[in-house]
């Protein structure tokens, strides 16, 4: 969204290999696991082919093809166990992206309505897309951060439409917006993770007065970068309180909270938690707003 990290776009220094080599299928590891895999992939999706390729296969990912089509990206990934959509979200200086953030307005599609600035740049990669897993038979999964993960969303209910054979097995997504109606975000039934990191104000729009709705399961990080089931009044008093406490170290938590930077880093404590043997526990299903 228009909120994005400047941070993101990350030069050669800041490509950091993956935590966890893919030497498996992603189906084998644990969901926190999972969750630091997309995490970190998709923060790489910032960065050119020629600065991450390599880090792509040296976590085990020997298919790395870059689509790009009038400012829409995304990543084609895989291997012999599994193939990845990890779709890039907004950059500050691409107009398109701008201008697919910013329209708010809603455009009808065969199973309800979907935002329309993302489905316009779904559309420009759709076409590509569908030519690199047309063949596919590989669990297929998809991934993205802010406009990147509604993306991802949008692209997997294109794959689910389309006639070709691939279908997506799960969806893991950091601090996406919502990306449409109620018909709409109802009409897959796959695993979706969707990470929201506490203040983050980027999954709060557009509004809901507009008919806009969550998909997913939604893993809330509180302001202590712990998984919480807050609702209703405690949700906002949790938002609050980290709020202030940004405050005091001269943040403002509704855009720091949106770096992939930090979604990955309270996701990095976890999967460190469950190396020393504790059990992090599956999380609970939060109905999507």
């Amino acid at each position: 969204m228009l909120t994005e990290d400047v941070s993101a776009n990350l030069p050669p220094s800041l490509a950091k290999p993956l935590s966890i080599q893919l030497d498996r299928p992603i189906d084998d590891f644990s969901w926190i696991q999972k969750s630091l895999i997309f995490a970190e992939l998709s923060q790489l999706s910032y960065a050119q082919p020629e600065v991450v390729e390599s880090i792509f296969k040296q976590a085990g990912l020997d298919q790395c093809v870059f689509i790009e089509n009038d400012g829409a990206e995304a990543y084609v990934l895989g291997n012999q166990f599994d193939c990845l959509i990890v779709c890039r979200g907004t950059q500050p200086s691409e107009w398109n992206d701008i201008k697919a953030d910013a329209n708010a307005l809603t455009v009808a599609v065969d199973v309800g309505r979907v935002h329309s600035g993302f489905h316009a740049e779904v559309n420009r990669l759709w076409p590509l897309l569908e030519q690199q897993i047309q063949q596919n038979q590989r669990p297929l999964w998809f991934a993205g951060h802010s406009m990147g993960g509604a993306m991802a969303a949008v692209c997997a209910v294109r794959c689910k439409l389309s006639p070709i054979l691939s279908n997506p097995y799960a969806i893991f997504s950091y601090g996406a917006p919502r990306v449409g109606n109620r018909p709409y975000t109802s009409v897959l039934n796959v695993k979706h993770y969707r990470w929201v990191n506490n203040n983050d104000i980027v999954p709060r729009i557009p509004p809901r007065w507009l008919g806009y709705r969550h998909m997913g399961q939604e893993i809330y990080l509180n302001r202590f970068g712990k998984i919480s089931y807050l609702r209703s009044w405690l949700r906002v008093r949790d938002r609050i309180l980290g709020l202030l406490s940004a405050l005091r170290v001269r943040k403002i938590d509704y855009f720091s909270d949106h770096s992939m930077n930090e979604y990955i880093s309270h996701i990095h404590n976890f999967h460190q938690t469950e190396l020393a043997g504790k059990r992090i526990q599956t999380p609970k299903h939060i109905a999507a707003e």
